[in-house]
């Protein structure tokens, strides 16, 4: 495959289309994201938000369309080199994905492990460098069952974080916070989108996130991109559901 001629685009769908059985998830969707961009995508519950982000990684297929990651058509990548793209993507999930049975520390520390040639003590120092720059060093030696659902989502973040990424991709990472933790945790997207100056999207429904950390917000209905813009032209639209949506979010 060849890649795509324009490098300032770190992610280019084109034509996106995903159905299962008689549901379509979405339509014919267009979207970029430059690098060092963050690009927002809003939408309602079971908008195909989630999906685009799986197809983005490759866990799942398209049934038609281009998606371009970091200069690479991916709809088509065979196993390995699909997982070499992936090792350059930062995935948050929305329910942090920490593995139970290891430490704070262990969690950041397991992708070095498989991916990276580092001495145990390496690993272990790096982790905490950068449990640091999320704030969770102090609770490097604690279980994930002992610390709360926003410092699991710092964790979450840091792991993403452990492989240096090009790109980020955020799963609802305020899903479930209190409004205190969730303004934290989207001050940190902030704070690290500046420092790396990564490509980033994140998918959420909540309006106060969007006005917080993007750059770019794209709003998905029934499949498709009903608003592809800044935050304050989202706020200006007369379209009727961009508004009942900017309202009610």
């Amino acid at each position: 495959m060849k890649p795509t001629t324009d490098q300032t685009a770190a992610i280019r769908i084109t034509d996106l289309c995903k159905t299962f059985g008689s549901q379509t998830v979405l339509n014919r969707v267009n979207l970029q994201v430059k690098r060092g961009e963050t690009l927002v995508v809003l939408g309602r519950s079971g908008t195909g938000k989630s999906v685009l982000l799986r197809l983005l990684i490759g866990l799942q297929r398209p049934d038609s369309g281009s998606i371009q990651v970091l200069g690479q058509e991916i709809t088509e990548l065979l196993e390995e080199p699909l997982y070499d793209i992936r090792k350059r993507i930062g995935f948050v999930f929305q329910n942090s994905a920490l593995y139970d049975s290891l430490t704070v520390v262990e969690n950041v520390a397991f992708p070095l492990k498989y991916h990276r040639r580092m001495t145990a003590s390496q690993r272990h120092d790096r982790a905490l460098e950068i449990l640091s720059q999320v704030g969770m060093d102090q609770a490097a030696a604690k279980m994930p069952t002992d610390i709360s659902g926003g410092m699991k989502k710092r964790v979450g973040l840091a792991r993403a974080l452990a492989l240096e990424p090009e790109l980020m991709l955020y799963d609802e990472p305020t899903a479930g916070l209190d409004p205190i933790t969730s303004g934290e945790i989207n001050e940190l997207i902030l704070k690290l989108q500046q420092e790396r100056a990564m490509s980033s999207i994140v998918v959420t429904h909540e309006i106060h996130s969007a006005a917080a950390i993007s750059d770019r917000v794209a709003l998905l209905d029934q499949g498709s991109i009903v608003f592809d813009g800044t935050f304050e032209a989202l706020k200006q639209s007369d379209d009727a559901f961009v508004s009942l949506f900017v309202r009610n979010g």
